[in-house]
């Protein structure tokens, strides 16, 4: 007899799965608008900010690409378990937080809770609607929707938090989502068989890349404060760089690399990832500083904050329609040359605009051109990534494909943060615009590539789709 749910059983399937990328997805964006407050009141410097969000994006990046293999070993139902049951502890941890280097390891607990949530929800959705394609594309259209609604919301939310009870708040909302999510995968998900010849655990990668990745993203963190000659500095660079080669050498002996690096020989592969890698260091890097320039150089209240960073996130969902559309209609380079350029045109048109006199309307042009060029990029981009490897390595190749934006994303925030600083004693804002003028030079840069690599620039819609 089939162990596959009856389809009444797989909506609560999906719904489980569903709440695991809200919170994951609503943890990116919901603690930016906190940062100011959690500054003033445990006396945490802009350096330590910037760990408030690296730490969890470093958390998700590096074990991602393990997450996949432990869901192969144990099972995606009980890595799944797992992750809900480690967010919601490091949700827990993270509110009761006495001082930010408290808060920064409950961070990069939560990190790792959702690079188990992540995969495994997929492998959830796609074992429990096996049985029915058409509703498979449904549930996994649901479950990223899911997840953009959450982005969008979550400065909203924020704000709304911050007003009614302090920024501890943002992460006790995450503990009745954990919770009701381990209930419903608990009751609801069936049993899923074990890979029967699944990856071995790549340690010695894993271990490295967390090295080589802490090391580089605390040294430019600590730069602005220490110095470039300072030690720690020196120290945190050289542990990269070590621990990066160290990696490479080590992808490319062990039987089961957890990276591997074969697949960045394909042009159309290694051009889909840097281009995610630009996009999401601009994007996470210019979020980071529009939280400060917002409540402390415009004054805005938390509340005001939040509304005002929807229109920077809101219009992913429309540009995510287009994009299906448009790549079925042009191929995939149309969509992510015009996602490029249209995210450039939001962040340049955002630098003209912004100052501390500057009134909303004249930004909001940038600020909803941004994320449309995103969404209708974003899309193309992975589907790039899907076509240009062996059916068999999809999986894999995804990962790393998230795991790179997610590295990018730290990279962004860890550098915008440090320009932000170097600044600071500016009012005007001018520090803030030099980080606009960068993203929109990454912008381009990413729609040249975009240009160069794109797989089946020239195929039919058709082919490119099928």
């Amino acid at each position: 007899m089939s162990n596959l749910p009856t389809k009444p059983l797989a909506i609560w399937v999906l719904l489980a799965s569903s709440f695991a990328f809200i919170i994951v997805q609503l943890d990116v964006t919901i603690v930016n608008v906190a940062l100011p407050r959690i500054g003033m009141e445990l006396g945490a410097a802009l350096s330590e900010l910037q760990w408030v969000v690296d730490a969890y994006t470093l958390g998700f990046a590096v074990f991602l690409l393990s997450a996949g293999v432990l869901g192969d070993k144990f099972g995606p139902k009980k890595v799944f378990l797992a992750g809900f049951f480690l967010f919601l502890a490091a949700s827990i941890a993270c509110g009761l937080a006495p001082s930010s280097g408290v808060l920064n390891i409950a961070r990069a607990v939560q990190g790792i809770g959702a690079a188990l949530l992540v995969p495994s929800s997929l492998s959830i959705l796609n074992y429990s609607y096996a049985h029915d394609k058409k509703q498979l594309a449904k549930s996994i259209a649901l479950w990223t929707a899911a997840g953009g609604v959450s982005i969008a919301a979550g400065p909203v939310i924020g704000g709304l938090l911050l007003s009614i009870g302090g920024w501890r708040s943002i992460f006790w909302v995450n503990i009745p989502i954990c919770v009701l999510g381990f209930w419903l995968t608990w009751v609801s998900v069936p049993h899923i068989p074990r890979a029967e010849h699944g990856r071995s655990f790549d340690i010695a990668g894993q271990l490295l890349a967390i090295a080589a990745l802490t090391g580089f993203i605390g040294a430019v963190i600590e730069v602005q404060g220490l110095g470039l000659s300072h030690p720690l500095v020196l120290g945190g660079f050289a542990l990269a760089l070590v621990a990066g080669g160290l990696f490479l050498l080590v992808e490319k002996k062990v039987e089961s690399p957890m990276l591997p690096l074969q697949l960045f020989r394909q042009a159309a592969f290694s051009g889909a990832v840097l281009f995610g890698v630009l996009v999401n260091f601009a994007y996470y890097g210019v979020i980071f500083v529009l939280s400060f320039y917002f409540q402390k150089i415009r004054g805005y209240s938390v509340m005001e904050a939040g509304l005002a960073f929807l229109p920077l996130t809101g219009t992913f969902i429309f540009s995510n329609i287009a994009s299906g559309k448009v790549t079925a209609r042009y191929g995939l380079r149309v969509p992510m040359i015009a996602g490029g350029l249209i995210g450039c045109s939001g962040y340049a048109l955002l630098a003209v605009a912004i100052g501390p006199q500057a009134g909303f309307i004249a930004m909001l042009p940038g600020l909803m051109l941004i994320p449309a060029g995103m969404g209708l990029a974003v899309p193309a981009m992975t589907t790039s990534i899907l076509s240009s490897v062996q059916k068999d390595m999809a999986g894999t190749a995804s990962a790393v494909l998230n795991a790179a934006r997610q590295v990018g994303g730290a990279m962004g925030v860890a550098v915008y943060g440090a320009m932000v600083s170097l600044g600071a004693n500016q009012a005007s804002g001018n520090n803030v615009n030099g980080t606009l003028i960068a993203s929109a030079i990454l912008l381009l840069l990413a729609a040249g590539l975009a240009y160069r690599t794109a797989k089946h620039a020239h195929d039919t819609p058709a082919k490119v789709l099928a």
